[in-house]
């Protein structure tokens, strides 16, 4: 009776997918009559089923994601919503009134299906065509469908993050140009992700989406290594392509088919692990997906001229693009690393197909799109004839070029590349049309789960509950000698790896279905250089190492029971993530030898991976065996390729930019079953750059957020916009004799973190300045309160300014370049009264911490805080004090709230500073939040002074 419950609710609400809410109870009756007269289909039973029903169960599962979907909805052609903000409980109130449902009801669900706190991708985009409707969605999706539906069996993906992935990518594919359009157009765009958090994903869901809206040619440029190029081939292979498309008709059983069917020796199809669409779905009038690459080989010049590559037409009078020949016509694939010989091979193809390419819809997914793809020749060397590139640019560009109805999608982790192309070249890959910066997914271990992002708490107070870097991060002690030192840390690390192998068989053996899957490979890294010859060097130190351990005598263990009670079951208790531990060390001490041969089966427990071809050891395959390994190696282990299982990292390599530091973050990523168990062996230096690199990341993030309000439907910035503020956060788009044509005069957003803009520590005179200049503040700040949050309240010194005394201290302020806050002065300076009347300013205190006199105004807390490698420290606020000015700004008119914070480098102490009333190296940091009533009319964020009118703003001109 139950599956005939569900059975009626399920069809009821899938009727309403893709469109509005409608009475639910009424629908379900009709469909339960059809399958059971007798069959108690009320409100009241549907509700007893939701609320026993596990989390996978097809009700509960379709019940979530079409809430979901509705709670997200925008109000744009949806007049079901009100006008409600989306995610709201304005939002939910209206669809269980536009569902019929109780109020019981309402709470049952809110239960099971809260309001997501994610607000979606940021999206900056120059004004489109809208074409991608709710009907073209529901009508044609095929691989959609399968996606998901592999995501959610599979992958054991959640409600909520397939709701995630379906939102994101309908923002990637509406801003493509409708493939059965007469008329040819091309867009760019840029998707940023964060290090290892599912941009496959996206693409995937990307690509399917156009295939099944009648894109034709999909072209996937991998990063610059076989062994990604192999990854992304199986991944699209496995979760898109499916068996039927690899197959071809062939059968498996046939001895001839393992000749050209790639995949008879995977474990995963074996296994029936590859998405199965159950029919070619040619034979459901759906695209076939034609594969032009496999797992082994990268495009190959066809052998046999180029029917593989010319698209059925049923009506050989009309273009491709006619919708009588695009439903009918199927899609080919190719998968290419960016290797200048592979793309000249096809594009040598693509001239002589015997298709018109101005009539094939593409999609160009460009992974990685910041390495090898962006154009990096000398602009003094380029002339109005001849604009020189580099190969792997100019393919790129040649494709755009013989492709008009190309669409180009860059992926990355580092988009300042990307934003630095000229956007004046049309033949180039600036994202013109679009700019999306995706959410941290759920899950995800990133930078704040690695670093003490903006946390206040004295070094002396952290603990493994209240700090990120002291639960996994281990950092070289750079008092010891430096041999020494290495030597005890690569110690240290080999016996991580082994615990944590240990800990991880436990955990298998306690619920072998839910840790199966997550644990079938261990890995662990080694990332010093890129010579070859020294990760040969440092695999026989390791080989060392591992003979001594004593791993399999029992000698280790006396080390390993001292790691595992001050370390790992210390910080999976003060973590709390759920997952078992041992209730001894005598428990887990049969499982160590075991972790130890699965390590070492052979007795070597290294795999070096780089392009040397004389080692003689398995190679690196994820995909036909679990590995339980020692990586070294160096660039073929960064860039998009994902370390399976990667649990302990030993990493001394020194980056020379932002993004190759991010890019070799091969530690963030997804961790489930084994956050916990997560070491990173860094030295003081590397995680000083790591944090300063997500600093910028974050920052840049954090202003796109507030530029990406629509007014109206339409955008009011556009990726070109965003060049001209990237170089607040240390990076130069030019040589020093050019400039954007634009000026950026006014930043009217009503958040103001400066961050690492202050002068540098070095320079005492401008720090004592700003102290200075900031003295009518800390005089205001007299009143000693408990500050209140959402959560505990924080002890604060507080008191009044007023708008014109705020706007002379920040005008009296230094920063480390002239112009790093006057477009934000500029702006404040112009609110009237009646707007700000008046600034409350906050400055947080520590109970724990000794105060500091400044000035002989009063004794305050110092905040410790990191210096960025260029020696200026990152004076950002806490979030918990962030959180708290926001709530307070948004319920108190005309008012804005000042954080203000007097910072050291946070290695230092209050003692090593000074207590005179003149302390050195403080460096005085604030953080605004302006009230609503500041929001300019016009809702635009920005306003720009070009200085040659007869050019766009975004043009490089002389810098006079």
């Amino acid at each position: 009776m139950s599956n005939a419950l569900a059975e009626a609710y399920s069809t009821a609400i899938r009727g309403m997918a893709n469109n509005a809410p409608r009475a639910l109870v009424r629908r379900a009756l009709i469909e339960a009559e059809d399958l059971d007269p007798t069959l108690d289909a009320s409100e009241d039973r549907m509700r007893e089923y939701v609320a026993a029903a596990a989390t996978n169960d097809p009700l509960r599962r379709a019940l979530h994601l079409n809430i979901a979907r509705w709670d997200n909805a925008p109000d744009e052609g949806n007049p079901w919503t009100n006008e409600t903000p989306a995610n709201s409980e304005a939002r939910r109130a209206v669809i269980i009134a536009a569902l019929g449902l109780s109020e019981l009801t309402a709470k049952e669900f809110a239960q099971h299906f809260p309001i997501t706190s994610q607000s979606g991708p940021t999206v900056i985009a120059s004004p489109w065509d809208p074409w991608y409707s709710n009907e073209l969605r529901r009508d044609r999706a095929f691989y959609w469908t399968h996606y998901e539906n592999y995501l959610r069996e599979d992958r054991g993906w959640g409600e909520g993050s397939i709701h995630d992935l379906d939102r994101a990518t309908n923002h990637v594919v509406e801003r493509l140009i409708d493939p059965a359009r007469p008329k040819a157009g091309q867009t760019k765009g840029l998707v940023v992700g964060y290090v290892q958090s599912g941009k496959t994903a996206n693409f995937t869901g990307v690509i399917a989406k156009a295939i099944d809206a009648g894109y034709r040619l999909i072209i996937v440029m991998t990063g610059t290594t076989n062994m990604l190029r192999e990854q992304t081939q199986r991944r699209l292979d496995m979760e898109l392509v499916g068996r039927e498309n690899v197959l071809r008709g062939a059968d498996e059983s046939d001895e001839t088919a393992r000749q050209r069917v790639d995949y008879l020796d995977d474990e995963d199809w074996a296994k029936g692990k590859f998405v199965s669409h159950g029919v070619r779905p040619s034979e459901v009038g759906r695209p076939d997906i034609h594969r032009m690459t496999t797992r082994d080989f990268d495009y190959r010049k066809l052998q046999q001229g180029l029917p593989a590559l010319e698209f059925e037409r049923r009506d050989r009078t009309k273009p491709l693009w006619h919708p009588e020949n695009l439903y009918t016509s199927d899609a080919r694939l190719i998968i290419v690393k960016k290797n200048s010989s592979v793309l000249n091979n096809m594009v040598k193809d693509l001239k002589t197909t015997g298709d018109r390419l101005a009539d094939i819809p593409t999609l160009i997914i460009d992974d990685e799109s910041d390495q090898a793809s962006v154009n990096t020749t000398d602009p003094k060397t380029w002339t109005a004839e001849n604009k020189k590139r580099t190969a792997i640019n100019r393919h790129i560009s040649n494709l755009l070029g013989m492709l008009p109805r190309a669409q180009y999608v860059g992926y990355t982790a580092t988009p300042f590349a990307n934003v630095f192309v000229d956007p004046h070249d049309a033949e180039d890959i600036f994202p013109k049309d679009y700019l999306i910066a995706l959410e941290r997914p759920s899950g995800y271990m990133g930078a704040s789960d690695f670093h003490d992002m903006d946390s206040s708490i004295p070094e002396g107070e952290k603990t493994f509950a209240n700090s990120a870097e002291k639960a996994h991060l281990r950092i070289a002690d750079d008092d010891r000698d430096q041999d020494a030192e290495e030597e005890r840390q690569l110690q240290n690390a080999l016996d991580s790896f082994v615990l944590a192998g240990a800990i991880k068989l436990f955990r298998q053996a306690s619920d072998l279905e839910k840790y199966s899957r997550p644990f079938r490979h261990h890995t662990m890294l080694v990332h010093e250089t890129m010579r070859k010859d020294g990760h040969r060097s440092r695999a026989d130190a390791i080989r060392d190492k591992w003979r001594t351990g004593g791993y399999l005598t029992g000698s280790a263990l006396g080390r390993l029971q001292t790691l595992y009670t001050e370390d790992f079951a210390a910080v999976t208790d003060a973590l709390k993530f759920g997952d078992p531990m041992p209730g001894s060390f005598d428990e887990l001490a049969p499982h160590i030898s075991r972790a130890a041969r699965q390590i070492a089966p052979n007795g070597d427990p290294v795999l070096v991976v780089n392009s040397e071809k004389d080692i003689e050891q398995e190679a690196l395959d994820f995909d036909k065996r679990p590995v339980w390994r020692i990586l070294v190696g160096g660039n073929k282990l960064a860039r998009g390729f994902t370390v399976e299982g990667l649990t302990v990292t030993y990493y001394s390599r020194n980056a020379g930019h932002a993004e190759a530091l991010m890019q070799m973050g091969r530690w963030f990523g997804f961790r489930p079953g084994y956050r916990d168990l997560v070491r990173l062996f860094i030295t003081a230096r590397v995680r000083n750059a790591l944090e300063a690199a997500c600093w910028d990341e974050e920052d840049f993030r954090a202003e796109l957020r507030q530029y990406a309000a629509m007014v109206d439907g339409r955008p009011t910035v556009t990726p070109e916009d965003v060049q001209p503020l990237v170089s607040r956060h240390g990076l130069r788009p030019t040589a020093l004799n050019k400039m954007r044509n634009a000026e950026l005069v006014e930043r009217r957003t009503l958040s103001k973190e400066p961050s690492s803009g202050y002068p540098a520590l070095k320079n005492q005179t401008l720090l004592d300045a700003n102290i200075d200049a900031c003295i009518p503040l800390l005089r205001a700040a007299s009143e000693s309160v408990e500050f209140p949050t959402a959560g505990r309240p924080f002890d604060a010194l507080t008191g009044l300014v007023t708008h014109q005394q705020m706007v002379e201290v920040l005008t009296n302020l230094t920063w480390k370049e002239p112009k790093h806050f006057a477009a934000d002065l500029a702006w404040i300076a112009t609110l009237p009264d009646d707007v700000v009347r008046e600034w409350q300013i906050v400055m947080p205190q520590q109970k724990s911490r000794a105060r500091v006199d400044i000035r002989g105004v009063g004794k305050y807390s110092i905040h410790g805080r990191m210096v960025d490698p260029s020696g200026h420290i990152r004076g950002n606020a806490d979030s918990l004090h962030r959180t708290a000015c926001d709530l307070r700004v948004a319920s108190i008119e005309h008012t804005g709230f000042a954080l203000l914070y007097p910072v050291i480098d946070k290695t230092r102490t209050e003692e090593e500073i000074g207590d005179d009333g003149f302390p050195q190296g403080v460096v005085m940091a604030f953080s605004l939040r302006l009230p609503r009533a500041a929001a300019p009319k016009d809702r635009n964020p920005l306003v720009y002074r070009v200085k040659n009118r007869a050019m766009p703003k975004y043009a490089i001109v002389d810098n006079d």
